[in-house]
C-alpha cells in the first residue's frame, strides 16, 4: 500500500502540495484528478523520489521508500522521456536492465508488452517514427516492463484512440488482479469514473475529496426533475426548493431537505398528473466542477 500524510511541497515561497493525504490500496486503481496547476504531477513526483518532499511524509508498505525500493515502482511521467531516434525494443530492453532486470528477462518482458500493445511489427522501428497514439502506448509499455509493485501513471490516456484506451483499461485491471497498487492522473472524468476503485480531488494543492465514485457523487447538490401533464411555475413557491430550470411542464430542481421531496410531490399530485418525478444523481464531472469551481 502507498499512502501519503501530509505531504508538503514548497517552490521559493509558493506552497503548491498543501498537507496532502491519501491512501492507494493494493489491488485497486486510484484516480488522481484535478485542474491544471493543482498539483497532482508534483505529488506523484515526490512519490517517486523525483522531488524532494518539505513536509510529511510518503510511505511504501508502512516504511519510507529507499532508492531501491522505488526502482520497484513503474512511472509514466508528464512530460514523455524516451529517445525518439532508438529503436523501441531496444529502449525498453535498456529501461529494463536499468530496472535490474538481465538481457534474457528485460527482452522478454519488452516483446511481451510489445505484443499486448500490437506494437510486435514496429518494435525495431525507431520511435520517432510512430504515430503519437503509438509513442504512447511505447510510453506505457515503459512504465509496465518488470512487472512493477506500484504503477504511478501522469495522464496515460492522453491521445490514445477508443480502441487504445480499452486496451489500456483491460491491462490496468489485470496489473491489479495481481494486487499491484495503480495511481493515475487525467482530465477525462468520464473515463477515470469508469475505471476507478478510488478517486482523490485535489485543488490549490489540497486534497478537497477522497472517496469512491458513488460516495463523490453523493456528496455532490442533488437535483430533481419534475415532469407533469400542465405547468411548474407554482414549484417556485414551495418551501425549500430551488429551480434552477422550469418551463414546459417540466422543472430541474435542487431540494433543501429529504421530506421537502414529499412535500413537492404531494402538491404536484394535487394539481394535477405527474409523468415524472426522480432524483438525478450527479456525475463525477459535475461534483469535480462544483468542488474545485
Amino acid at each position: 500500500m502507498l499512502e501519503l500524510d501530509n505531504v508538503v511541497r514548497r517552490f521559493d515561497d509558493r506552497v503548491v502540495v498543501d498537507q496532502v493525504s491519501f491512501r492507494v490500496a493494493d489491488g485497486k486503481i486510484t484516480g488522481f484528478v484535478g485542474g491544471n496547476g493543482a498539483g497532482k504531477t508534483t505529488t506523484m513526483r515526490m512519490i517517486m523520489g523525483v522531488l524532494a518532499i518539505n513536509g510529511g511524509e510518503v510511505r511504501w508498505n508502512g516504511e519510507v521508500p529507499t532508492p531501491e525500493v522505488r526502482r520497484t515502482f513503474g512511472y509514466m511521467p508528464e512530460e514523455r522521456g524516451l529517445y525518439p531516434k532508438q529503436s523501441v525494443l531496444g529502449q525498453l530492453v535498456y529501461l529494463g536492465r536499468l530496472r535490474g532486470l538481465g538481457p534474457e528477462g528485460a527482452k522478454r518482458s519488452a516483446t511481451g508488452l510489445l505484443e499486448r500493445f500490437s506494437l510486435a511489427d514496429r518494435q525495431d522501428a525507431r520511435l520517432e517514427s510512430l504515430s503519437l497514439g503509438n509513442q504512447q502506448r511505447v510510453q506505457i509499455a515503459a512504465a509496465l516492463i518488470g512487472d512493477p509493485a506500484l504503477l504511478v501513471l501522469d495522464e496515460p490516456f492522453s491521445g490514445l484512440d477508443p480502441l487504445a484506451v480499452d486496451s489500456m483499461a483491460e491491462v490496468l485491471r489485470e496489473i491489479t488482479g495481481r494486487g499491484v497498487p495503480v495511481l493515475f492522473s487525467s482530465h477525462q472524468l468520464e473515463l477515470v469514473e469508469r475505471l476507478c476503485d478510488h478517486l482523490v480531488v485535489l485543488s490549490a494543492g489540497r486534497v478537497v475529496a477522497d472517496g469512491t465514485s458513488d460516495e463523490l457523487r453523493r456528496r455532490g447538490r442533488s437535483r430533481y426533475r419534475l415532469v407533469t401533464g400542465g405547468e411548474t411555475r407554482w414549484v417556485r413557491d414551495v418551501t425549500g426548493v430551488t429551480v434552477v430550470d422550469e418551463g414546459d411542464g417540466t422543472a430541474l430542481l435542487e431540494l433543501a431537505a429529504p421530506d421537502t421531496a414529499d412535500r413537492l410531490l404531494t402538491e404536484a399530485l394535487r394539481r394535477g398528473s405527474v409523468r415524472e418525478f426522480a432524483e438525478m444523481v450527479p456525475s463525477v464531472a459535475d461534483v469535480f466542477r462544483e468542488m474545485t469551481a
